[in-house]
């Protein structure tokens, strides 16, 4: 009963994130989702405080990330409503002008129809006939000008959309796509029906960093193992840190070849890394974990997700199983 109430919990909790940022409360709901699906009836209590540290630190740097989310929304808005404020005063100035210009040039004509003299008519035609052209080419140069200068801050103003989004689709420790982001990629893989694996990583020990150097050696580490990641990986493929330890790729192929490719990223990320330890640098031999899954046609990205996630937890224990020292 206290189990199934405190995976009510999480999933309400989950729900108020999306229902108040929408742009980023799925990610946190499919979080808190995994860590209440992970929970089994004969908990233990080390498992009740990891479980609670590991909800408190999603907590926090989802509410960092709305807060930037909202507050750069907040800028965008107030700068489009200056532009608009100050265009629109731009275009009614000169309006004004051009029409008390053109009002003098009416008054003008209307004294000319007076005239007797057909040269003095004439010469009085031509002056403002060419007092005209040179108000409509003022107001047409105007126009440009303001039309140039909106084109300019409309420029600006999507930059700083572009900017928005990428805030809200990449992770902010390891500039890897979120996992938002990635799910995005796979619903458009899977809606055009083109072959694609997902291969889920998850390093090895990475817990006992943290327990035993700190979490900012944590943090270090999970940044150059995303570099070394990022940087074995083709350019067609898409990276994305899953969640914690948890890194993700998509390979725009079939198995074979997603197979070979991914045995020779992790060949290439597991390894000795230097970080900054609480006295000094210190080397940490790191294994990683690979789990690979092919999308088959109507597939769930559940479904699809859950494959993959098996098969590493295999390789996982298949992987432990040979080695008496756990890899840290």
């Amino acid at each position: 009963m206290a189990l199934t109430a405190y995976r009510s919990s999480l999933a309400e909790m989950g729900k108020c994130s999306l229902d108040a940022c929408p742009g980023l409360g799925k990610e946190l709901r499919q979080g808190l989702g995994k860590i209440g699906d992970g929970l089994s009836i004969d908990v233990s209590v080390k498992e009740i405080e990891s479980t609670e540290k590991s909800i408190r630190e999603q907590l926090q740097a989802w509410g960092k990330s709305a807060a930037l989310h909202y507050r750069q929304r907040a800028v965008e808005v107030k700068d489009i409503l200056l532009v608009m404020a100050r265009t629109t005063e731009s275009v009614g100035a000169r309006d004004e002008r051009c029409a008390q210009q053109i009002n003098e040039v009416t008054a003008k004509l209307e004294t000319i129809a007076d005239l007797e003299d057909l040269t003095q008519m004439r010469a009085s035609i031509e002056k403002s006939a060419a007092e005209l052209k040179t108000s409509i080419g003022r107001m047409v140069a105007e126009g440009k000008a303001a039309i140039d200068e909106l084109r300019v801050e409309v420029t600006n103003f999507q930059t700083k959309l572009e900017e928005s989004e990428k805030i809200a689709s990449y992770d902010s420790l390891t500039g890897l796509r979120n996992r938002l982001s990635v799910e995005g990629q796979i619903e458009e893989r899977a809606n055009v029906a083109l072959p694609f694996c997902v291969a889920i990583i998850d390093i090895d020990g990475f817990k006992q960093v943290n327990d035993d150097y700190g979490h900012m050696a944590g943090d270090e580490l999970l940044l150059a193992f995303a570099t070394e990641l990022k940087s074995r990986c083709r350019s067609t493929d898409v990276v994305g840190r899953w969640g914690g330890d948890e890194f993700i790729i998509l390979f725009d192929c079939g198995i074979r070849v997603a197979r070979g490719q991914a045995d020779r990223i992790q060949e290439w990320v597991c390894g000795n890394y230097t970080v900054r330890g609480k006295s000094g640098p210190m080397k940490l031999r790191v294994d990683a974990s690979f789990g690979l899954a092919e999308y088959f046609e109507g597939e769930t990205m559940k479904g699809l997700l859950a494959r993959a996630d098996a098969e590493m937890y295999k390789n996982k224990s298949a992987s432990h199983a040979k080695s008496e020292h756990p890899p840290v």
